[in-house]
């Protein structure tokens, strides 16, 4: 069993995450501890608050109060409720959380179901409660919670040497064509993207970026693509690499069937609705764009932003973790496109901001849908995105967050004509020589 333990501090954000799930019927409310019992056992987020906010009006100088944890048996597991519960029970006890409010949420949308777990780390006194060696101790309590409930152990698998190379690459290094490789050959196996937009988004996790070139060859137009690796400044950092050195589902023609087919997919899945709605609560519970990346990064979610010289944005985009899909935010609706945004963080004021913060609590409307999403279990490879930690965030929750402007602007120079001018120049110099 794997434990992610996430710091954050909104509670609104996190309890309206979970209670997306349930209102879609894609997870429940699986047990309460010293929450405030409802007359027909169904939960809302304003009456969830309740119970936590003593213990945040009586916090005194922690940064990140809110706790935001995720259980994760091994898939063939098949843990029951009840066992779910006690572990949850076991976990909270161990890890010092016992005597805390907390809420045990459980995900059905994937086949790996999972609990999220959402508390306080102050006591009712505004305490923070103590949280030395944190990692060491959720790693041992995860342990022996495997042993007493029979669960299969967490172990790191012996990797092939070229897949470590699957990580965010560097662009300092000799093999960079290699790191490459070892990224653009796998991302479409797992991840639904519906452009090149979308595409470069995700790409940019992993410091690369790709870009469409267009040349002539005995009068036929022709069409590729180019890979680039990308420095800190999310600036072109290498000469281009032409996608044929990578492999066919590498290229342009691959990637168009794969932007097609995922659009098809998506279709069919309840992911867009729910990213929507998190991302709307996300917008209302926060007052600047840090705090918004901050919060959709504890749910799994990561931001790109494009700005153009001015600072302005002029595209966002959106990657889902959970359902493994990448979305621009006009491609999830109107009040999502990076215009909005743009206005969102340069206008809002400091009140419209708290009166927004107070209706957010209303927001979520129960609708009902018998229609549950099945993405496959992500590949081991991605492994790094789940233990990586961003020293922006401090969390140990989600994925890594990609700050300001990462994809650079789309340039205009022709490569193949490029290549083509410089081998003539070396003709003309050997053939000078000769004279």
């Amino acid at each position: 069993m794997i434990a992610k333990i996430g710091r954050g501090v909104n509670i609104i954000g996190a309890l309206s995450y979970n209670q997306l799930k349930v209102d879609k019927e894609n997870g429940e409310v699986l047990a309460t501890h010293r929450i405030r019992e409802t007359i027909n056992g169904n939960y809302t987020v304003a009456q969830l608050y309740h119970s936590f906010e003593p213990y945040l009006i009586a916090n005194k100088r922690t940064e990140k109060p809110v706790l935001h944890i995720s259980l994760n048996p091994d898939p063939r597991d098949n843990v029951n409720d009840e066992n779910f519960k006690l572990i949850a029970k076991d976990y909270m006890e161990r890890m010092g959380y016992g005597d805390q409010p907390y809420v045990v949420f459980k995900h059905t949308d994937i086949e790996r179901t999972h609990i999220h777990i959402v508390s306080t780390c102050v006591d009712r006194n505004g305490k923070k409660i103590a949280d030395n060696y944190e990692k060491l101790r959720s790693m041992n309590a995860c342990r022996a919670l495997e042993q007493e409930y029979k669960l299969i152990p967490a172990t790191e698998k012996n990797r092939h040497p070229k897949e470590e190379l699957f990580r965010p690459i560097d662009y300092r290094a000799a093999n960079i064509k290699s790191q490459i490789a070892s990224v653009v050959r796998h991302l479409p196996k797992y991840y639904h993207y519906q452009g090149l937009g979308t595409y470069n988004a995700l790409l940019s996790l992993f410091n690369i970026t790709a870009e469409e070139v267009k040349s002539e060859l005995h009068r036929h137009p022709k069409q590729g693509l180019v890979y680039f690796a990308l420095n800190e400044q999310g600036e072109k950092a290498s000469n281009p690499f032409k996608a044929s050195l990578f492999g066919k589902q590498a290229g342009l023609d691959a990637l168009q069937k794969h932007f097609e087919q995922s659009k098809e997919k998506i279709k069919t899945e309840m992911a867009k609705e729910i990213l929507k709605k998190t991302i709307e609560i996300a917008i209302h519970t926060t007052s600047n764009e840090t705090e918004f990346k901050k919060q959709l990064l504890e749910q799994g979610v990561n931001t790109v932003i494009r700005r153009n010289h001015e600072g302005r944005i002029y595209g966002i985009s959106f990657i889902d973790h959970e359902s493994r899909s990448v979305w621009n935010g006009s491609q999830l609706g109107k009040n999502l496109s990076a215009n909005i945004f743009n206005d969102c963080w340069n206008e809002k004021t400091t009140q419209k901001h708290q009166n927004e913060l107070h209706d957010t609590i209303k927001i979520l409307s129960p609708e009902k849908n018998n229609t549950k999403s099945e993405t496959e279990k992500p590949h081991a490879l991605f492994d790094f995105l789940d233990k990586s930690q961003s020293t922006q965030t401090s969390t140990d929750f989600g994925f890594m967050e990609i700050l300001g402007s990462i994809l650079p602007k789309t340039q205009g120079e022709d490569y193949e004509e490029l290549t083509f001018a410089n081998k003539m120049k070396k003709r003309r110099r050997k053939n000078g020589n000769k004279k």
